[in-house]
């Protein structure tokens, strides 16, 4: 199994939003890439809460069968689509992918 985990900190102000709401859209993107392909087994979407310490805005936790399932979720349209909204609103971007 393969843990796939992401976060972003985003702009301020970006594609005629602020920083909360691309947040937003962007929480509702990834969710909507729950069941894109066979294999991914949980995937979950997290914002930076106020009063919490945090030092990005976004994170994804996702679970892949296998790295099969992860490749095919990276070039999966939809998550191509969600790529380039990312690349409009994003100030940075971590990522870690393990064994588990």
């Amino acid at each position: 199994m393969i843990r796939h985990i992401v976060m972003w900190k985003l702009k301020e102000t970006a594609a005629g939003a602020s920083r909360a709401e691309n947040a937003l859209k962007l929480k509702e993107k990834l969710e909507g890439c729950r069941d894109i392909v066979p294999g991914i087994l949980r995937l979950e979407v997290g914002l930076a809460q106020p009063g919490l310490e945090a030092s990005s805005d976004v994170v994804l936790v996702s679970d892949f069968a296998d790295q099969a399932a992860l490749d095919a979720y990276q070039v999966h349209p939809q998550h191509e689509a969600l790529k380039a909204f990312v690349s409009t609103v994003r100030e940075s971007r971590e990522c870690l992918d393990y064994e588990i």
